[in-house]
């Protein structure tokens, strides 16, 4: 299984927006000191013109806005909810710094989303996933441990911190909540391949997606920058992980 998982990440990683425009800049470097330079110019280039294309805004919004625009926003609805799944994402693993700092910012954003939804559904109990990676502390224990400072009860917390990636979170979570509605908590871009590897392992997710990451461009004449180039990175990442998913179905 980590034979497989580590694959899958090298794969990934060349083929989405920050592997391939190193990918066609070192290529395009070989063959410039090789002094083939036609195919360098071409290599070269290609990776200039998908640094600018994933950097530019409105690009980048219809990358994360087609994933995005499939779910919108939780709205409370008249059902008996014990269980609100909050998915893993990112952490470090610094104890110098303080809590708000060591988790990261998506994994912040699916939390404070998780309590406020516990707040609205006092009998749910809060499941958190998420692994260690490399790393000393899991995301599901950060995860968990910002609840509590939010004000959630230790009772209302599951945790799992074996789960590597959203697969093994639908299983767990199955073996806790069974064939029961419950409420999934992710981000809105990995909310629709989030949704589709529940369903496909005979779960009844509610979604609840936060950290949105489309916006309300009104130009075209508008500059590349940093956010839209990391947005398209998430993007892509998710369309290839749809993919493997209807692949391996």
């Amino acid at each position: 299984m980590d034979t497989l998982f580590t694959l899958k990440k090298i794969i990934s990683f060349f083929v989405e927006p920050f592997g391939l425009v190193l990918f066609f800049f070192f290529v395009g470097l070989y063959y410039l000191y090789r002094s083939r330079f036609t195919k360098a110019k071409i290599f070269l280039s290609f990776s200039f013109i998908l640094l600018f294309l994933f950097s530019y805004p409105p690009f980048s919004n219809l990358l994360v806005g087609n994933l995005e625009d499939v779910y919108g926003k939780f709205e409370t609805i008249d059902a008996n909810i014990s269980y609100i799944h909050v998915l893993g994402n990112e952490n470090n693993d610094d104890t110098t710094q303080p809590l708000s700092s060591i988790i990261g910012d998506t994994s912040l954003k699916r939390v404070v989303e998780g309590v406020l939804l516990q707040k609205q559904y006092p009998a749910a109990k809060l499941i958190f996933t998420g692994y260690k990676r490399d790393m000393t502390l899991a995301n599901s224990d950060v995860n968990a441990k910002m609840a509590l400072a939010l004000g959630t009860s230790a009772k209302n917390i599951i945790i799992n911190s074996k789960a590597q990636d959203t697969k093994e979170e639908a299983l767990f979570a199955k073996s806790v909540v069974g064939e029961k509605q419950f409420i999934l908590v992710t981000s809105a871009t990995h909310m629709l391949r989030a949704v589709k590897l529940f369903r496909d392992n005979g779960l009844n997710p509610i979604p609840a997606p936060t950290d949105f990451k489309k916006k309300n461009i009104r130009s075209i004449w508008i500059k590349p920058d940093v956010e839209s180039f990391k947005n398209s990175q998430v993007a892509v990442h998710e369309y290839i992980g749809l993919m493997w998913t209807i692949l391996a179905h």
